[in-house]
């Protein structure tokens, strides 16, 4: 009985911290519009440079890979439609995880000298990351156009898989801007585990090219069941329920990874203030 109520305390906390997010949803709404009006205040081209920067990445990745390595089309994809459909989802987790690993550190006025809620401010960089992420999906939409690739309903269900990689990426967001508070070096393993995770995940190469004994490894990653659930979206239109088991475990993994994270930032939080 001890152990049922404990756990039952743990999701009604729980519960309670993604409350706290809604009733404060007009706040970061105001925040997260205002992170993304600072980025580009004072530049002359101002919000042009939020275009600028997913239009040459993808150009420069392109030629080398297109032009200067020779790549072939994926099971007759032109490469830059397939490589921008997985950078899309990649780039966004990437940002909100990496941004959020010093948003406490950023915000440390707030937290020190205003009652508060500092587990909202991952929230915001979400929100402001949703303004790159359009305008990569633009980018990929208006490649497919140029390629003259089919258009299908299917390009909706991205919104699924952008809800589970916000789900995923809020629970790390949580765990990160926590511990990083207190380990300052967290922010730049953080950068590191994400450089690495872009190699890992099939995002450049396709999984096919591995033996298949080891292919199960990289589908433990969760991420791969995002970037592969963009392109079957944008590209090959299969819906996610083909992949029961593959679901099954990533919302297993997601769910694990916001409790936690939720959990480390509820017990850390309220030592914030003396160390900020």
């Amino acid at each position: 009985m001890v152990i049922l109520s404990r756990i039952y305390a743990y999701i009604e906390n729980f519960y309670l911290y993604l409350r706290l997010i809604f009733v404060q949803r007009y706040l970061i709404c105001s925040m997260a519009k205002r992170e993304v009006e600072t980025q580009y205040i004072g530049s002359v081209l101002g919000f042009i440079w939020a275009f600028v920067q997913p239009v040459v990445m993808i150009t420069l990745y392109w030629v080398i890979f297109s032009v200067g390595f020779k790549v072939q089309p994926k099971n007759d994809v032109p490469f830059v439609v397939w490589l921008t459909a997985g950078m899309t989802s990649w780039y966004i987790f990437a940002d909100i995880v990496n941004g959020s690993s010093g948003i406490i550190l950023v915000h440390a006025h707030l937290i020190k000298k205003t009652l508060f809620y500092p587990n909202i401010l991952p929230v915001i960089k979400i929100l402001s990351s949703l303004i790159t992420h359009a305008i990569f999906l633009v980018v990929l939409i208006g490649l497919i156009l140029l390629q003259k690739m089919p258009v299908s309903g299917y390009y909706l269900q991205f919104l699924y898989y952008l809800a589970c990689l916000c789900v995923l990426a809020l629970g790390l967001s949580w765990a990160v801007s926590a511990l990083n508070v207190f380990i300052r070096d967290v922010g730049q393993i953080v950068n590191v585990i994400l450089q690495i995770g872009f190699w890992i995940t099939p995002i450049f190469w396709d999984l096919q090219m591995m033996p298949p004994q080891i292919r199960i490894f990289f589908k433990l990653n969760p991420m791969f069941y995002i970037v592969q659930g963009y392109r079957e979206s944008f590209i090959y239109f299969l819906p996610f329920w083909k992949h029961p088991y593959q679901t099954l475990y990533f919302w297993i993994v997601a769910a694990f990874t916001m409790f936690a994270g939720a959990l480390i930032f509820k017990k850390l939080k309220p030592h914030f203030a003396d160390v900020l």
